[in-house]
């Protein structure tokens, strides 16, 4: 309904310049996404536009044709993991999203934007043709997603979950993972097990938790000096295990917050002379392809991709202009050679 409370079907440009108050030639340069309209005049017509059903994204650059939906995957800026489009994990779930739009007969795009902040996420809504985004990795925008619930129910997030969630969040159960990931090392005999990965990043810090969590469980005391920080790459997770080896840390087990961590860690512990898993057990987390090819093959915690982007895609298409429910994937142990059991 508009503003008189007459039906908004059939709204002319003059309606929504009238809402707007701009004039018509500044609506049509908006809706024509044109250089000339800074881009908070723009957001506000095509916010009026979408509410008054006006068929103005025909007017836009050009997308994906013939779908009957759209959905745009936009990752924000890393935090934690360094560089997340080439993070294998992403492509898993990029490709789970993939398939489940496939069968939706949805088009897909990957935006090149990154959002760093609140005015980003509006931006990343307000300009896109799709249907509803899908953002992978909340970085440290948690309470901005949380505003933008506020103005736009069109998207999801991949990622963790916090008590005061105000949106979408998918996610595997990150605190269970790490609780698994650890107490099955004890139940192997380790007692000094080191936690391996950047807590900044919020998934990294609830496994962190559960690491914590299941020492605690078990008896054994917390040692901070068993905590050393690591971003999600090889070779940054590599440096770190060795400046613990080269300062005389004793360790028997590796808690990994990620696989690429945990690969990182094989192979200091590879060149330092330590044997996995006879002198070092190790565990990852996310089981990408990687993980069953290194040697030995990587023990690790499954979030199940295929079945994530399943759900993904179906609470966006699916949400009917509400916020639908959040929901934690299942976590499963994938035992192979690197923990010796």
């Amino acid at each position: 309904m508009s503003e008189s409370g007459s039906s908004t079907k059939g709204a002319r440009l003059e309606d929504i310049a009238r809402r707007a108050g701009v004039s018509i030639s500044t609506v049509s340069r908006a809706l024509n996404d044109s250089p000339a309209v800074n881009r908070r005049t723009k957001q506000l017509v095509w916010k009026i536009a979408r509410e008054y059903d006006y068929a103005f994204r025909s007017h836009m650059p050009a997308g994906p044709i013939g779908a009957e939906a759209t959905i745009a995957v936009v990752v924000p800026a890393p935090q934690g993991r360094s560089t997340r489009i080439a993070d294998p994990f992403f492509f898993e779930l990029l490709a789970g999203i993939g398939d489940a739009a496939r069968e939706r007969r949805a088009d897909l795009l990957v935006s090149h934007l990154s959002p760093r902040a609140d005015d980003d996420l509006d931006y990343a809504l307000s300009t896109s043709r799709a249907s509803g985004v899908i953002f992978i990795g909340q970085s440290s925008l948690h309470h901005a997603f949380n505003n933008l619930a506020g103005r736009d129910s069109r998207f999801v997030v991949w990622g963790a979950e916090f008590p005061d969630t105000a949106y979408c969040s998918i996610g595997s159960d990150n605190e269970l993972g790490g609780r698994r990931a650890t107490s099955h090392l004890v139940r192997l005999g380790r007692r000094r097990i080191l936690f391996l990965g950047d807590t900044e990043a919020p998934e990294a810090e609830q496994r962190w938790r559960g690491y914590r969590g299941a020492l605690a469980d078990e008896g054994i005391e917390i040692d901070e000096e068993l905590f050393a920080p690591a971003h999600f790459d090889v070779q940054s997770a590599e440096a770190t295990t060795a400046g613990m080896i080269d300062r005389g840390i004793d360790f028997d087990g590796v808690i990994a917050a990620s696989d690429l961590i945990a690969i990182g860690a094989i192979r200091a512990l590879h060149r330092a002379g330590r044997n996995v898993p006879k002198d070092v057990s190790v565990v990852g987390y996310d089981n990408i392809p990687a993980s069953r090819l290194v040697t030995p093959p990587l023990s690790t915690i499954d979030q199940d991709a295929t079945l994530a982007g399943r759900i993904l895609v179906s609470k966006l298409l699916d949400s009917q202009g509400h916020r639908p429910v959040s929901e934690r994937v299942q976590t499963s142990l994938i035992i192979r050679e690197s923990c010796g059991a």
